[in-house]
Parts: structure tokens; sequence; C-alpha cells
């Protein structure tokens, strides 16, 4: 009996020792939310400035340094915003490091790539969804079609004659090889270190095409400069309502949307990360950013952090399915 009562004596301890430190470690987090920011706190962009993912990092680190504290946006490009990515997650887990994630460079690039060294999955704590925007395919206006139908007629007429710009490892890459994929056409890609000199030379004529995301082609069509043939939403959007979506032409399993996000280093203290989540979605809802955002053809996206986390699980899958799909590989 005595040595009954000496186990659940130390069982009992154990239990008090446990429950003890769990609560420090939560009074710390919350005194350490309490006292964040308390420097600069820098939002790393995967991509060159300019670009879709740049210019919602800038929107909404605007707003956080604002009514958050200092953020620095920085741009680090290099291998399809991998190469940002584990820099941010080899970063120290304090909030005072984020990545201004993509679908791009959370659930594709890591996919592509066999040597990509991250795991988004496991390398980061989701904070949270800033915007999401369907793609657009659209032609430079020298291109002699007005159509999807006429495009693909005329690049199974001319095979290997089109081509189109983009990131590699983004969604308009992966979104112009399910085209050609779905609609047995031979279109040349050509690789971009960012997507604003892609946009550029499409608006040249170096480029024939291109999959882009709203926030950078809708002020182009609405202009006259490029021709836009179709966008990849479920639904048409409010500021070209005139281009019908690629479900309607018949063409369905097009990737739906882009997205751009703010993910921590994983091991982030959840008191910080609900702090960033919960500024970034007052900021959402602030009718100046979301006029922003909206002018620019994206969709602001508020998300608690644990739908975001599930968010992200969903999306790495579906990307994972195109990639798998369309075949394609990089070393």
């Amino acid at each position: 009996m005595r040595r009954a009562w000496i186990w659940l004596r130390s069982a009992t301890h154990l239990q008090t020792l446990a429950l003890a430190a769990a609560v420090i470690v939560a009074v710390a987090g919350a005194t350490n939310a309490a006292g964040y920011p308390d420097r600069p706190i820098k939002l790393i962009v995967p991509f060159g400035a300019g670009g879709p993912p740049d210019v919602a990092a800038r929107i909404i680190g605007a707003y956080l340094s604002e009514h958050l504290g200092p953020v620095v946006v920085e741009n680090h490009v290099g291998a399809s915003g991998t190469l940002a990515a584990r820099m941010v997650a080899a970063s120290a887990p304090d909030g005072y490091t984020l990545l201004a994630g993509t679908a791009g460079s959370l659930s594709i690039s890591p996919q592509l790539y066999k040597n990509a060294g991250v795991n988004p999955l496991k390398d980061f704590t989701a904070v949270a969804l800033v915007s999401s925007a369907p793609l657009v395919l659209a032609v430079n206006r020298s291109v002699p079609v007005h159509s999807v139908k006429e495009l693909v007629a005329y690049a199974k007429a001319h095979p290997g004659k089109l081509n189109y710009g983009a990131v590699i490892g983004t969604p308009p890459h992966l979104s112009g090889e399910m085209f050609k994929h779905l609609t047995g056409t031979n279109i040349v890609f050509v690789p971009y270190k960012a997507a604003s000199e892609a946009t550029t030379d499409v608006l040249s004529g170096q480029m024939n095409m291109t999959f882009e995301g709203t926030t950078a082609i809708v002020p182009l069509v609405r202009s006259g400069q490029l021709r836009a043939l179709a966008v990849t939403s479920p639904h048409r959007i409010a500021e070209i309502p005139q281009v019908p979506t690629m479900d309607e032409l018949g063409y369905t399993g097009m990737p739906p949307d882009s997205w751009q996000a703010i993910v921590a280093p994983a091991g982030t203290p959840a008191a910080i990360v609900e702090k960033i989540n919960a500024t970034v979605n007052r900021g959402l809802n602030d009718p100046a950013v979301r006029s922003k955002i909206v002018g620019l053809g994206g969709q602001p996206e508020s998300e608690s952090v644990s739908d975001f986390a599930a968010f992200i699980a969903s999306q790495y899958k579906r990307w994972g399915d195109v990639i798998r799909v369309t075949g394609v590989t990089l070393n």
C-alpha cells in the first residue's frame, strides 16, 4: 500500500509540475505578445518588386506599420520563391521575420523542385490569409485571336509559334501548362525571374500571352493595352464582366486562383501569431485597404489561424494534383 501511495503522490507531483510548466509557457507567450513588436518586423516577399505578391505585401505591410509596428518589406528573389522560404523558415521564431507567401512559394515550388529544402506543412506556422485573385488569360493585341476557341485553333495550326511567360513554379506557370494539357496545344513556356518582367514583355509583344493574376492584368485590360480571353474563377469578375470564365467555355479543371498570405517560422508563439492575424484581418475589413486590393482585382480574405492552416494543407494537395496531371518537373 505504501508503494502505491508513493507512486500516486509522485504521479500527482509530476502532473502538477507539467501543469505549472504549461502555465509558465502560456504566461510567457502572453507576455511576449504584450510587448510585441518592440523593433521593426521584416516581411519577406519571395518575388521581384512590382508583381502581384509584392503589391499585396506592401498594401498590408503599410497597414501593419500603422496599427501594429514598423514593417520593412524586402524582396528576396530566387528559386521560384524557395530561396526566401528557406531563409524565413530558418529564422528565429519570434515574429520578427515573416514570409509574404503565395500559392507558388507555399504550394507549388516546394513540390516542383527536388531539392527545395523547405516543407511548408512543417516549416511554417500559418498566420493570415491576405487575398486571392483569379488568373486572367490575356494576349498581346497583335495576336490574331479574340476568344479562347480562336486561340486554341491558332495554336494548333501553328504549333510552337505561340509563347507565354511566367515565373517558374507559380500559378501562372502551372495554369499555362494545364491549359496546354486540356487543349492539346504546343505553346512554348518562357521562364522569368519576376512577374512584372513577363507582363512587360507581353505588353511589348515579345511574349504572345500570359496567365497572370487580376492584380496585374485587370488595369491593363481595362486600359485596352491587353486583350483578355478568359478568367479562371468559377464566376465572372466585376472588374472585367465581359470576359468569360474557363468553365463557361468548356475548359474545366483549370486552377481557379492564386493567393497571397503571411506565414512565420514554425514554433512562433501562438499569442504573437494571433496578434498579427487579428491586425491583418482588421486591415482587410478596413475600407481603404479593401478598396486598394479590390481595385487591383484581388479579393480580401479574412481567416482565423486554424482555418488558414487547413487552407494551406488543401492548397498543397490541389497544386500537387496539377503538377502530377501536367507532368511538370524541375531539377
